[in-house]
């Protein structure tokens, strides 16, 4: 499956056009089962005729003038409901506008198909959606299987191959998890590298945007498009580049997922990177201060979302995501202050520490685990979702763009990731890498 660069390539050579695009897309996406909330197919159309006829003058607004892209039910799209995949939104008043990063790849040409679905409220790294349906992961082909979450029908889009790009959200792990179980790459950015006005929240903190898609290039150029830019990217040498092996991350992973790891380290080291292997101080007490201390977010989600839990809407909640929401009830205020002191420290930590170095860890300690089983047990649906995040919630925390990119198979043929990690306000450098590191492996 091409990606968007190479889709809008066919458009410039006339090989395409986007209403072909366009139609080829809304086809699949009505035979699909649980991808999409709502198509918005009578805009797609306008915005798909529009781009064919510049490209025909060959006046594109932008190096992805369009291309089709879905986005997540958590950005606002003008005359679209943003359900936030929760029954209780689904009657909800439809957006007056876009979501300002809507709004900007929207002026680039792009083509907005429509919603994709998503764990309920975006509160779990496995995807499931009762309300809505659960998308199967299409690699999936023993059984069906999670597509990992929350970013669930975005990853399938892309995987399945009807849009080559999809928008998500990152609050623990949200883009880089679902990137990873599909074999896409996934960038979450610093949480404040885009507007997220417009975009339904779960933890102003920690929340942030990016794309899932097939290429490093695809997601550079969408950081461009959304920072008002345009730039050609060309892989850079890894000759003296400097990465940081997260040793302590090896432990208690799925073999295939540690010898696809290492197998990609050693490709970048043949390709003249410099990696040290070793545990990260600030990644293992990053770890440790969840565990012992909980998740930063969960105190967010709850007084987001409190008024909701108080209110009769909340019967309709997904239990789990119920019960999760009401487990920060009664936290105390000091476990608050405390983890928001301990993460400044830790971000100022790990700058120090990596000292312009990139972080390497795998991004899902597991393929993508059968989805049958987790339907009907609720406490093995509830640690594998722990397992699920355990290695993004760090990054997440410290607010450190990411980009997962596919580093192999297992046996099954399930796709698994390594995650490139840097710190907080870093992205651009980050992205640079990771289409270095992404040229290596590939070769």
């Amino acid at each position: 499956m091409s990606d968007a660069t190479s889709m809008a390539e066919d458009f410039a050579s006339g090989r395409s056009d986007p209403v072909q695009a366009l139609e080829q897309t809304l086809d699949q996406a009505r035979q699909s089962t649980s991808v999409f909330i709502s198509l918005s197919a009578e805009r797609a159309r306008r915005e798909a005729e529009a781009a064919a006829a510049r490209w025909r003058a060959g006046q594109p607004l932008s190096v992805f003038d369009g291309v089709p892209l879905a986005w997540k039910d958590l950005f606002d799209v003008a005359g679209s409901i943003t359900t936030a995949g929760a029954a209780y939104r689904r009657n909800a008043p439809a957006a007056l506008l876009d979501a300002p990063s809507v709004g900007l790849l929207c002026r680039a040409g792009m083509v907005s198909v429509g919603k994709t679905n998503l764990s309920e409220l975006a509160y779990s790294g496995l995807g499931l959606n009762p309300h809505f349906g659960t998308p199967h992961n299409p690699h999936g082909s023993d059984q069906p299987r999670i597509p990992g979450g929350s970013s669930s029908g975005s990853a399938v889009a892309v995987a399945a191959g009807f849009v080559p790009i999809a928008m998500g959200t990152d609050t623990a792990g949200s883009i880089r998890i679902p990137a990873a179980l599909n074999g896409l790459v996934g960038y979450r950015s610093s949480s404040r590298r885009y507007s997220r006005d417009g975009v339904f929240p779960l933890a102003h903190t920690l929340d942030s945007l990016g794309p899932l898609t097939r290429s490093v290039r695809d997601a550079l150029a969408i950081d461009d498009l959304l920072n008002g830019r345009t730039q050609l990217h060309t892989a850079r040498s890894l000759k003296g580049q400097h990465f940081v092996l997260e040793q302590g991350a090896l432990d208690d992973i799925e073999p295939a997922v540690r010898n696809n790891l290492l197998r990609a380290v050693e490709r970048l080291k043949a390709a003249g990177a410099l990696i040290d292997v070793r545990p990260s101080a600030t990644f293992q007490a990053t770890l440790d201060l969840i565990k012992h201390q909980g998740w930063l977010g969960s105190f967010e989600a709850f007084a987001l979302h409190q008024a909701l839990l108080d209110s009769p809407d909340a019967e309709q909640l997904d239990p789990r995501v119920r019960r999760r929401l009401e487990a920060a009830r009664a936290l105390p205020a000091s476990q608050l202050i405390a983890l928001t002191d301990a993460r400044r420290r830790l971000q100022q930590q790990l700058v120090a520490e990596l000292d312009g170095a990139i972080l390497i860890t795998p991004t899902v300690a597991h393929v993508a685990p059968a989805l049958a089983p987790l339907e009907a047990d609720d406490d093995l649906f509830v640690n594998t979702n722990l397992a699920t995040l355990r290695l993004t919630m760090p990054g997440s925390l410290l607010d450190m763009p990411g980009v997962s990119l596919p580093s192999g198979r297992d046996a099954l043929g399930l796709p698994t990731g390594l995650l490139l990690s840097a710190p907080s306000g870093e992205d651009a450098r980050l992205l640079r890498a990771a289409l270095s590191v992404e040229t290596a492996l590939n070769f």
